[in-house]
């Protein structure tokens, strides 16, 4: 079986542009440094719910949408070889720097997949 990080993050609408155009950066690197899938979405049917929903989790606000991604390795010990070479890249720096989003408000976490059809 594979590893998963999965994110959710709220993005301001006004940087939507912006975030596409990082996650594409980030998306290469990490592939070049052996993730095997980056995906990256931007919501389009998610309601705010009333006591738990995407939007909350991340306290998004009229003027955001909310962002869901994941990356695919092929085993823990890939993603945490993979993740520190890609925190070192210098390619991201500034990027990590003036990220288009309130990193505080990310949720994010490595997932051990039990079913893949």
């Amino acid at each position: 079986m594979t590893y998963v990080d999965g994110f959710v993050v709220a993005v301001p609408k006004d940087k939507v542009e912006a975030y596409k155009a990082l996650a594409r950066r980030a998306g290469a690197v990490w592939k070049e440094h052996g993730a095997l899938a980056f995906v990256e979405c931007l919501a389009d049917d998610v309601p705010y719910g009333e006591r738990t929903s995407f939007p909350r989790a991340v306290q998004a606000t009229e003027d955001e949408t909310v962002a869901f991604s994941w990356i695919v390795y092929a085993s823990r010990a890939d993603r945490d070889a993979i993740n520190a070479k890609v925190m070192s890249d210098p390619r991201l720096q500034a990027d990590m720097a003036e990220m288009p989003f309130d990193g505080k408000r990310m949720i994010f976490g490595g997932f051990q997949p039990f079913l893949e059809l």
